[in-house]
């Protein structure tokens, strides 16, 4: 049984987020291409079993993941889900051979994209977003990617900031005030990235991806004390760090969009032992521990078939002994600071 929390910062509706939210990223063919009918039943299986939050963006398959959610959620009833996307990038038409994500994205629109974080470029990305998702109103709309990670250097993020600080933010706040979104945020890869946004502007939720997991808590030194004083929500993407927390310490695993390197595997390796030693899966833990913390709202792993959303269903009614927690700190696993309870 899929567990729900509520949402309600502004008090302008209410939000049921399903803890284990789906991440769509790979219903754009990441990585590899799959058919319709895999991706339709992957959405169909996550419904099955409770799941109503679904967190989706321009850039996933270039377009193709929002049309996928629009061919699923269709006749379904508005109010019985949760949708999020996100805004920053346009999706511009181009020729096949010059279209982006070659070895990212299979078997996608022949589109391009353009970071866009004005005032217009907001608004028209979200317009974008509707049409592809075949609804009249987004619940959580998110900047997304807005971080060093992204843009590479300090000069392009400054660049950047200033255009969402200029014109992008109110363009959220607009929408909101117009009841077409119910909250926005920020979807980041760092936490430093997504405080510099919370220090700023009246943000609802963050997006967090990778950065408050099972291997990394550096988030606990000041973003979340922040988040949880101002009410904010967290979700956290890609609680598995890219894989490796799913997969154990093997071989090729991947942690950060990259081969594990050898400090992460021996930690992970560390962590797989204390968890062995309570017969617990490390994936379970890993899906679990994010939850403990009070802003967090949702957790979105990704899925692209049916058995890795049948191992993420599992993983969300997976139950932890306390003992667990108790004894990765004892071994210097995990702060010292952060929630189990």
């Amino acid at each position: 049984m899929i567990k729900f929390r509520n949402w309600d910062r502004l008090g302008n509706g209410r939000l049921r987020l399903s803890e284990l939210g789906f991440g769509a990223a790979p219903l754009g063919n990441l990585y590899r291409a799959i058919s319709e009918e895999d991706a339709q039943n992957t959405l169909q299986d996550a419904w099955d079993a409770g799941l109503r939050y679904f967190d989706t963006a321009p850039l996933y398959g270039l377009g193709l993941s929002e049309t996928r959610i629009n061919h699923f959620l269709r006749g379904k009833p508005r109010k019985d889900y949760v949708i999020s996307t996100k805004v920053g990038r346009l999706m511009q038409v181009t020729a096949p051979e010059a279209r982006d994500g070659f070895g990212k994205w299979f078997d996608v629109p022949a589109r391009r994209e353009v970071f866009d974080y004005s005032y217009d470029g907001v608004m028209r990305s979200f317009q974008a977003s509707l049409e592809r998702l075949g609804i009249d109103r987004i619940d959580v709309l998110y900047v997304h990617d807005l971080d060093l990670f992204t843009h590479k250097t300090d000069a392009v993020l400054e660049e950047k900031r200033a255009a969402f600080m200029g014109g992008g933010l109110a363009a959220l706040t607009a929408l909101r005030d117009q009841g077409v979104i119910t909250a926005f945020g920020a979807g980041l890869n760092e936490w430093q990235a997504s405080q510099w946004l919370a220090e700023r502007g009246d943000f609802d939720i963050f997006l967090l991806a990778g950065r408050y997991t099972l291997l990394e808590q550096e988030a606990l030194e000041t973003f979340l004390p922040l988040c949880a004083a101002r009410g904010i929500g967290i979700v956290i993407g890609g609680p598995y760090n890219s894989g490796i927390l799913a997969t154990g310490a093997r071989e090729g695993a991947y942690f950060n969009y990259d081969p594990a390197p050898r400090h992460i595997l021996d930690k992970v390796a560390a962590i797989e032992a204390v968890c062995a030693a309570h017969d617990v899966r490390l994936v379970d833990a890993a899906f679990r521990f994010p939850l403990m913390h009070p802003s967090v709202i949702s957790v979105i792993p990704g899925g692209q078939s049916p058995a890795e959303m049948a191992s993420n269903l599992r993983a969300a009614q997976a139950q932890i002994p306390p003992a667990l927690w108790s004894d990765l700190k004892s071994a210097g696993l995990m702060r010292q600071d952060a929630p189990t309870a």
